[in-house]
This record gives C-alpha cells, structure tokens and sequence, in this order.
C-alpha cells in the first residue's frame, strides 16, 4: 500500500471512529434525556402523590374534626336529653305525689261529708238486745238523760226522758225511756208516777227484756204506797207471766215476806 493509500486509509478509520464516537456521544446524551425526563416524570407523580395524600391527610383531619363535632354534639344530645329524662322523672315523682295528696284530700273530704251525713242520717242500734233504727238527734238525747240518770241528777233526768218522750213518741227507745224514766221517778218518791210509767212498759212492749223488772218496780212502788194487796196481786202475776226471769224469783221471795 503506497503513501496515499495508507493516508487514506487513516483518515478514512479516523472518520469512522470520530463518527462512531459522535454516536456513541449522540446516544449518551439521547439516555441521560431520558433518565431526566423519567425522573422528571417521577418527581411529578411523586409530587402529584404528595399533594394527593396531603389532600387525603387534610380531608381525614377534617372527616376527622367533623366527627368530633358530631361526637361532641351527640353527647351534648345525651347529656341534654339524660337531664331532659331526669326533669320528667322529676315531674312524674311530683306528680305522683300530688296525685297522692289530692286523693288523700279526696278521702278526707268524703269522709267529713259522710260524717257530716251521719250526723242527720238514721243508723241502726241495739238497746236492751232489740235492734231498731234511730236518728242521731235520737240516740244523743237518749245517751244524755240515761247519763243524767246515773249521775244521780234523778230530777233532771226525769225531765230528760218525759222531753224524750214527747219529742219521739214512736222512738224504738220508748220502752227503755219509760222504763228510766219509772226508775228515775221512784228515785224521787213519785210512787204514783213510776207506776203509771212503769205499767206503760207492760202495755207498750210487754215482751220486751225490761217488763219483768218493770212489773217488780210496780209491786215496789205498791208497797211504798202500803198497798199490801196491790203489790202482791203484781208479784203474782209477774210470776205467772214471766216465770223464768230473775224478776219472778225476787217475786217468790217477796211474795213469801209479804203479809
């Protein structure tokens, strides 16, 4: 190969290594844009990644804040409510008491009027064993004289039952009050009034438990007014008529002493 020939050669091998050279140069800086733009790339999902998570972090804080305020105001619900529940059972305890203290008020009304009643309505007695219907006008001025009676006051009870008498002529304590009466007359040596007192008894309820002791005050009054014959003429009969009473049995005894 002469001289030109090699510095052809030379050249020509230089042209292609400065041009594979320019390639090889052309391709690493084709790489290092990619790389850039990659990373680029990457930096911008990265970054659109941060700002999405920062806008998921701040919507949580605030779902977060938000539940908070929900939380906080259900419980102000509750407690407003438990107090709300409390004020009712308050009330409902009050009223139950009212409730209570009415009907107590009720009660004690109805019961004074009721008393209040009784006080003018008849009511049923027992007197001497006998039931009967009387007024309670009745049974106080009754009560009255029999108390007169044993106090001894014999002439203010004498008065007390004649008033009965006349102020109740169909009294079912008429025969008790005849009977007191008698009794309260002989106290007073009225003999003649008792009798006729006493004899009323015998007529008007000869069947009642005072006849027998009514038909021996009779024979008493007798032989307090020395009619002997009378007297023993009553014990007599008081024997026959009522011969299983503790009357007839003074009766006997009376009869054998009188002369």
């Amino acid at each position: 190969m002469n001289l030109i020939s090699r510095c052809f050669f030379r050249v020509l091998i230089s042209s292609f290594g400065f041009a594979v050279m320019s390639a090889g140069a052309n391709a690493g800086i084709l790489e290092d844009d990619e790389a850039r733009r990659a990373i680029l790339d990457l930096r911008q999902k990265a970054d659109a990644s941060q700002i999405r998570f920062a806008e998921d972090i701040r919507k949580v804080n605030e779902d977060n804040a938000q539940l908070r305020r929900n939380v906080l105001e259900l419980s102000n619900q509750l407690e407003t409510l438990r107090s709300d529940l409390a004020k009712l059972r308050g009330q409902d305890e009050q009223l139950a008491r009212d409730v209570a203290e009415t009907q107590r008020k009720q009660k004690d009304l109805t019961q004074g009027v009721e008393d209040r009643f009784k006080r003018f309505e008849p009511g049923k007695v027992t007197v001497d064993g006998k039931e009967f219907v009387a007024s309670p006008a009745e049974i106080r001025d009754f009560d009255a004289a029999l108390a007169t009676l044993r106090k001894g006051d014999f002439a203010n009870a004498q008065n007390a039952f004649v008033e009965f008498d006349r102020r109740y002529p169909d009294s079912g304590y008429k025969a008790p009050a005849l009977f007191w009466l008698g009794n309260a007359q002989y106290a007073l040596r009225s003999y003649k009034e008792a009798i006729i007192n006493f004899k009323a008894v015998l007529t008007f309820a000869p069947d009642h438990v005072r006849a027998p002791e009514a038909a021996l005050s009779i024979a008493n009054c007798q032989v307090e007014l020395k009619d002997a014959k009378s007297a023993r003429k009553t014990l007599e009969d008081l024997v026959k008529v009522y011969p299983q009473s503790e009357a007839a049995s003074v009766a006997k005894d009376r009869l054998s002493k009188l002369k």
